[in-house]
């Protein structure tokens, strides 16, 4: 990929039973102190779409295979610095359902191996009164809607994220 390229992104709103949201613990790897949450997912790889891209990069990042993948939810672009390069994604949000909660990282990459430090399942009250930061930004807002509402008709835009 071109340094001026938009990288396409798939991530995953993988939800449980009980509603609860897995998101990754990760950090800056020169600076573990930048610390935030997010949501699993990653970049398209060769001719796959973006939903296979979604579920291979849950299973590398989580081990969780048995999902029920739902619609798009939400899609964003996104510029940041991590590692060391700056960063520009396409990213589309998939609603995902599973009874799987056990997560492993056998998957990671080497990367992913430096950087994430664990995964957690929140809860929407959890996730609204949180301190820590959380990419994207809104996600507690837009977790409680899609919620109370359930997937909207068509994706949702959201506004530009640009550290």
């Amino acid at each position: 990929m071109a340094a001026d390229e938009v990288r396409k992104v798939s991530r995953v709103i993988l939800l449980d039973p009980r509603d609860r949201i897995l998101l990754l613990h990760g950090f800056e790897p020169d600076d573990p102190a930048n610390d935030w949450w997010f949501t699993p997912g990653g970049g398209v790889e060769g001719e796959e779409t973006r939903a296979e891209a979604a579920l291979r990069e849950l299973a590398e990042e989580t081990g969780i295979t048995d999902v029920e993948l739902g619609p798009v939810l939400w899609q964003r672009y996104c510029a940041f610095p991590f590692d060391g390069r700056r960063w520009e994604q396409d990213e589309w949000y998939f609603l995902a359902r599973t009874t799987s909660t056990a997560t492993v990282t056998t998957g990671f990459t080497e990367l992913e191996r430096r950087t994430v430090t664990g995964a957690r399942w929140w809860t929407s009250e959890e996730l609204l009164s949180a301190h820590e930061t959380v990419y994207p930004t809104r996600l507690a807002g837009l977790l409680r809607t899609l919620l109370d509402d359930g997937p909207p008709g068509v994706p949702v835009v959201l506004a530009p994220e640009i550290v």
